[in-house]
């Protein structure tokens, strides 16, 4: 057993005996990056409080089940409850409105061009991300930081899987007129600063 796989272990084990400063020390280990993971579902700010709160009450209920399997292995499990607590929050408000095209009006994939995101500072990425619209910017989110298929993306948002394909189609399509527009803002701006 790693000494990493000891630590979480007891970690757990103190958790599990409601030790509140071992809760404490696993909020302010995660706190930060969980709420990176629920912002890119959800823009407002007291929303991602709310959802992050439920998420820890969910985590700290559930840890005893909890399987370590390898390093990381925690923050990814404790990622899924704050992404599944984020999709249950924007369903329940009913933020989320979806199109779908009809089948013979489906982007061909080889067509679809993807957003280049080298040299975009990932502040700024998750920017663009954030101020897609919730149904875009959930199906990008599950699609390419996930890695679901839009089969399973159809299956979590009760979605035709059409209507995940044109949401990504949609996603990629703004996010690379906001790439263009932040690389031309840049260049503006380097010019001015070199006169």
């Amino acid at each position: 057993m790693t000494k990493e796989e000891n630590s979480v272990r007891e970690l757990i084990r103190q958790i599990v005996q409601g030790n509140r400063v071992a809760m404490k020390r696993f909020y302010d280990d995660h706190s930060g990056y969980l709420t990176a993971v629920c912002a890119r579902y959800i823009s407002n700010r007291e929303d991602i409080k709310d959802v992050l709160q439920e998420s820890f009450l969910k985590i700290f209920k559930a840890i005893q089940t909890f399987e370590y399997k390898g390093a990381g292995s925690l923050r990814a499990w404790s990622a899924r409850i704050v992404v599944n607590e984020a999709l249950k929050h924007i369903r329940a408000a009913g933020k989320m409105q979806f199109t779908s095209l009809p089948e013979w009006d489906l982007p061909n994939p080889e067509e679809d061009r993807e957003p280049d995101f080298e040299d975009i500072p990932a502040s700024a990425i998750l920017e663009m991300i954030r101020t897609l619209p919730p149904g875009y910017r959930t199906v990008f989110n599950l699609y390419v930081l996930e890695q679901k298929s839009h089969k399973e993306i159809a299956s979590i948002l009760n979605i035709a899987e059409s209507s995940s394909a044109s949401q990504l189609h949609r996603a990629k399509g703004i996010l690379v007129k906001e790439i263009e527009l932040y690389r031309l803002k840049k260049k503006h701006y380097e010019r001015s600063m070199a006169r």
